[in-house]
């Protein structure tokens, strides 16, 4: 159950942390794509505004003159909105003014036959009715008679995306020949200049651009995940190994590597219980080095450690897998053995004392001494086993030691 928990607290863990991560990229993808875009269209609008200050600055040379008059030839209309438009030469021929608003509508009209591009003069009072405005030029001088300074957007016309631009005309001093008689005084907003170009190919580089960067996002973020999942992975396992080992180590005997005395109190408990709960059987063996003291006088601890390492392996070869083996203190090492009789318990003690004799080291020969018991109902707790135990090997050691006794 604790493993459990662990394991989804890892997995919350890194859950949470790919999607913060992941989270993170995409904000910073998704920046960068606006940031992109953004720039864009601010390049877009400084060509635009280029273009507006372009066509204002003829128009105010061409004001600055009171108008410009071109030849009179075939095609060439007068301006009907213009009071004695035509001018006649000595030399028989004749012109006609050209003022702002016209030379600006039929520039316009010139430029619009050969590109993609168009730009519109316009006005809400209208002298002249093909400068009516559209719907995106009648919101732009709205929002010039509230202090927009210039408006734009992008929109679609036949299939294809333009970027449309209008700036603002403001009425001066050579403007009022013209419009002082419609009520305009010197700084109004007379109308507007809206300035219209294609801009699919830009359009297409901003779509290719996203899907690069979207790419490039999906990329980084599922391999720095990848990258993030298995490191957290691997650490997630070496934590788990390392809990292990720590808990090895927390009821493992050092030296012997048989349990140590807590854990064996712990796992002696829960027999106990189970074995008075069901009346099943529960043995008892507390064994002694015979004469270790003298081993460790004799040949130093060294080999004494030595001595005590090959009586563990000797035990733990004896006995079933859910026997506990356990390191009791110093010399003494206990075993318990669930659901075991006495007969059986004094048949296991006597094979574990036969492979400990058999045992030699460095030309020492290494006996032992086990005091035997088993569980009765009339145990009220583990002490009234283990004091039976010690009792028993009491007794074995009286006898000569190297050998046996039970009760």
């Amino acid at each position: 159950m604790l493993i459990d928990q662990e394991a989804k607290i890892y997995k919350t863990y890194v859950v949470t942390i790919c999607f913060v991560v992941a989270l993170s990229l995409s904000g910073v993808f998704l920046g960068m794509t606006i940031r992109t875009r953004s720039l864009i269209i601010e390049e877009l609008v400084a060509h635009s505004r280029a273009y507006f200050e372009t066509i204002v600055a003829t128009r105010l040379w061409n004001a600055s003159y009171g108008g410009v008059y071109v030849e009179k030839k075939p095609g060439v209309q007068s301006n009907p909105f213009y009071p004695n438009p035509d001018l006649q030469t000595k030399d028989g021929r004749t012109f006609t003014i050209r003022n702002p608003a016209m030379m600006t509508r039929e520039v316009a009209g010139f430029i619009g036959k050969e590109k993609d591009f168009s730009f519109h003069i316009t006005s809400k009072k209208l002298i002249n009715p093909n400068n009516t405005p559209d719907s995106f030029e009648l919101k732009a001088l709205d929002l010039f008679e509230r202090g927009r300074k210039e408006v734009y957007e992008i929109d679609t016309m036949n299939n294809k995306k333009y970027f449309r631009f209008m700036g603002p005309l403001h009425i001066k001093k050579d403007c009022l020949t013209c419009h002082a008689e419609m009520g305009y005084k010197e700084g109004d907003v007379r109308g507007g200049i809206s300035v219209t170009y294609n801009i699919d190919e830009v359009i297409n580089k901003l779509y290719t651009n996203g899907i690069f960067i979207t790419t490039s996002a999906i990329a980084t973020i599922v391999l720095l995940l990848s990258v993030l999942w298995l490191l957290t992975k691997r650490l997630m396992l070496k934590i788990s190994d390392t809990r292990k080992e720590l808990e090895v180590m927390a009821i493992t005997d050092t030296l012997t590597e048989t349990y140590n005395r807590r854990y064996l109190m712990e796992r002696f408990e829960e027999e106990f219980d189970r074995a008075k709960r069901l009346q099943k059987g529960l043995a008892c063996m507390l064994l002694d080095v015979d004469r270790f003291k003298s081993i460790n006088d004799k040949h130093g601890h060294q080999i004494g450690d030595e001595v005590l390492r090959e009586i563990a392996d000797s035990i733990k070869r004896s006995v079933r897998k859910y026997d506990i083996v356990a390191r009791y203190g110093g010399e003494e090492f206990m075993v318990v053995s669930p659901e075991t009789g006495l007969d059986s318990a004094m048949l296991l003690a006597e094979r574990i004392r036969s492979e400990i004799k058999s045992i030699t080291i460095k030309e020492i020969k290494v006996t032992s001494s086990i005091g035997v018991t088993t569980f009765r109902t009339s145990d009220e707790n583990i002490d009234d086993i283990i004091r039976r135990a010690d009792e028993n090997l009491y007794a074995a050691k009286s006898a000569g030691r190297d050998c046996c006794r039970s009760s």
